[in-house]
């Protein structure tokens, strides 16, 4: 169970991606746009359908993390942090050839040089909201 603004969600391990967006009206129909990361990340695929979910949240003023980091209570943080070490299974390669990673909520860490079904080390190098990369610091575990 995760609490959201005291909310409590069961977050299923199939979760894709998590992101805000606004729902819009054009005619007939309601739209809700997924940012272009999504589909960068190689996450998700356009034309393939997907289960969304819609959880109100209340507004809240933002306010800074003790890096200087914008933090909303609505939108998680990543899992992981620059200089972290991991230990990690390849699931898949990307669309450039890297491996891929998944950690808590489904969060995406790109591997560059990894191979699926292999076990390495990582040091995170960098953090976005929806994915991170990491160095190999040790072929196998």
């Amino acid at each position: 169970m995760q609490g959201i603004e005291g909310l409590t969600v069961e977050i299923s391990e199939k979760l894709l991606c998590l992101f805000s967006t606004n729902v819009t009206e054009e005619e007939d129909r309601y739209v809700i746009e997924v940012p272009r990361r999504e589909v960068e990340t190689g996450d998700i695929d356009p034309g393939n359908i997907y289960r969304v979910a819609l959880i109100a949240r209340e507004e809240t003023e933002s306010s800074n993390d003790s890096a200087g980091r914008s933090t909303r209570p609505s939108e998680p943080q990543p899992p992981v942090e620059v200089g972290e070490t991991r230990y990690v299974e390849i699931e898949d390669i990307g669309k450039q050839g890297d491996g891929i990673a998944r950690v808590e909520r489904g969060y995406v860490i790109i591997v560059p040089g990894a191979e699926v079904g292999e076990r390495v080390k990582i040091e995170v190098s960098e953090v976005k909201s929806n994915f991170a990369v990491g160095e190999i610091i040790e072929e196998t575990f």
